[in-house]
């Protein structure tokens, strides 16, 4: 496809991309050198005004854990807080999956510019005011899926929340009150069809057309979203974003990725090790800016996430730029078995192959100090060697792979956590 260069409309007129994103960065670091304590020491020596979006580098990173060390020493919300406090109306925390969690607040602007971006995901999904979608999330500090519940309205779907609810109870709730749209973790999606499967509830025959995922990464796994959408009888789209950035990416009508919402963030893939740009089509981790949180700005934040930007615009038409396959993987979960580099969700787009397996967990172990790496599986019959066949063939390592007992291990609402690590160093 002929790569064209993306355009943004303002108001009447309508400039090309980078120079709309180099207007808004200019705009919000002329801002935060004013009104945010954190970045106003941070970002002292940076001239200004930035000519070129090339010139990214000479910006420094921020990341999480300067984030968390601001907040210990500021508590309890730290100095990238732009206004007064009274200024803020919504308050939420990271899930702390990966360390300390994030305290975070908004702004009547900054959570309608959450909005905004959630409405880019609803309408990817083909979401109109004719739908009813049902939040399978319970309402907690967490942002989950807080925003897209304020952007469902603003959509004029109606709206079924199922905080509180048993998941049994959810599912009679999605049967009977004939909800089309079904948000959730791809685990969730999972879970639901297991349990549904147990208790007589005909999914695949219920009104649920669409399921849009959020909070993991399975929902670009090919195998995942395969497994998901035969299970439901219904399409997947996916959505990525973070709790300290915002909104920021969602699958198109192709499936096959994740687009970034470019006009509210700038995205850039670098080596984590060199910290230099990486070329289009090489993995790196995925560093965000966030244009229109004033708020809680966040300016080239190291997010962890590996992913590969293509060389050209997704076929779908969308200019916007485009991560193949989506999140690759995270650092912080990646382990060297021999060499090779292995991420849980390799494993998993393996694992997810297998209809037999309802559910898996990764366990990180030492052996004669050397990291180690093993499968626990449930099943409905002997996967063992099959899935230890598959592994070697496609991971190019023998890995353990051990069946256990139905219902032993762990099932997600939120995030999931399917690793366990027993190292002794880690």
């Amino acid at each position: 496809m002929e790569n064209t260069a993306a355009s943004y409309r303002v108001r009447e007129d309508e400039v090309e991309l980078e120079t709309y994103q180099l207007q808004k960065l200019n705009q919000l670091l002329v801002f935060v050198l004013e009104r945010n304590q954190f970045y106003k020491h941070k970002l002292s020596e940076l001239p200004l005004p930035i000519r070129s979006l090339s010139s990214l580098h000479s910006i420094p990173l921020t990341t999480k854990k300067e984030l968390a060390e601001d907040q210990i020493q500021y508590a309890p919300y730290g100095l990238n807080h732009s206004y007064p406090e009274s200024s803020y109306i919504r308050y939420h925390q990271t899930s702390g999956t990966s360390g300390r969690p994030l305290k975070v607040l908004d702004t009547k602007e900054s959570w309608d510019w959450w909005q905004a971006c959630w409405q880019e995901v609803l309408q990817s999904a083909g979401v109109t005011s004719n739908d009813r979608l049902f939040l399978a999330f319970s309402f907690g500090p967490f942002i989950g899926f807080w925003a897209a519940y304020e952007a469902a309205k603003d959509a004029g779907a109606l709206v079924l929340p199922g905080g509180g609810q048993s998941s049994l109870e959810r599912l009679y709730s999605i049967i009977e009150n004939k909800v089309n749209v079904l948000l959730c973790t791809p685990s969730y999606a999972l879970h639901l069809a297991e349990l549904a499967e147990q208790n007589g509830f005909d999914i695949k025959n219920s009104h649920v057309n669409t399921i849009i995922t959020a909070g993991e990464p399975g929902g670009s796994i090919l195998s995942v979203r395969q497994r998901i959408e035969s299970l439901w009888n219904a399409k997947l789209f996916d959505h990525v974003g973070m709790t300290e950035v915002g909104a920021y990416g969602y699958s198109c009508s192709l499936q096959n990725g994740i687009h970034v919402n470019e006009a509210q963030f700038l995205a850039e893939v670098i080596d984590p090790n060199t910290l230099e740009p990486v070329q289009d089509g090489e993995s790196g981790e995925l560093v965000l800016t966030n244009l229109g949180r004033y708020g809680f700005p966040l300016i080239r934040y190291r997010t962890g996430d590996r992913v590969t930007r293509a060389s050209n615009p997704c076929a779908c038409g969308n200019p916007y730029s485009f991560f193949p396959g989506g999140i690759i993987g995270r650092a912080d979960d990646m382990i060297i078995v021999r060499g090779i580099n292995i991420f849980p969700q390799s494993i998993e787009s393996i694992v997810r192959e297998f209809s037999q397996i309802t559910e898996f967990r990764l366990v990180y172990y030492t052996l004669e100090e050397m990291n180690q790496v093993r499968v626990q599986i449930e099943a409905a019959e002997d996967m063992v060697s099959d899935l230890k066949v598959r592994l070697r063939e496609r991971i190019g390592l023998r890995i353990e792979v051990e069946q256990v007992e139905s219902g032993v291990l762990p099932r997600f609402e939120m995030k999931s956590r399917r690793v366990w690590d027993q190292r002794a160093n880690k």
